[in-house]
């Protein structure tokens, strides 16, 4: 069966370091895109990272870039959100995604285009 197995997660202090880890089980989506988005309490799910796994091209909300990495481990076959320089608004409960085929640039931040879908972990940033 097919699926994404999330862990991670917990308190950080804000400036803190967190790291999110998403296993992929059933195929390895070496040729397609895999990402994370958040949700806030009381906000819409909203794109936080992704990878093209053919190039290995990241792509990141402007609200994470410089704080947050995104990469995958080809052996592992498990992605992961280094999530560096905390805020308290990155509080969220966090989701990996990922599709087995590619995605044209302008498709790469839309959540419905990504059909595997993690459980989502608690990440809150709180002093």
């Amino acid at each position: 069966q097919d699926q994404l197995v999330q862990s991670g997660g917990g308190l950080v202090q804000p400036g803190g370091s967190l790291r999110l880890s998403c296993a992929a089980s059933g195929r390895s989506f070496s040729g397609g895109v895999m990402g994370w988005w958040r949700q806030a309490p009381g906000k819409e799910r909203e794109f936080v990272a992704a990878v093209r796994r053919f190039n290995n091209g990241a792509y990141y909300a402007d609200s994470v870039k410089g704080r947050f990495t995104i990469s995958v481990d080809k052996v592992k076959n498990t992605l992961y959100l280094q999530m560096d320089n905390t805020k308290p608004d990155d509080t969220a409960v966090y989701y990996c995604a990922a599709r087995s085929n590619n995605l044209v640039l302008s498709a790469i931040r839309d959540g419905s285009q990504y059909n595997y879908w993690g459980r989502g972990t608690q990440v809150t940033v709180s002093s």
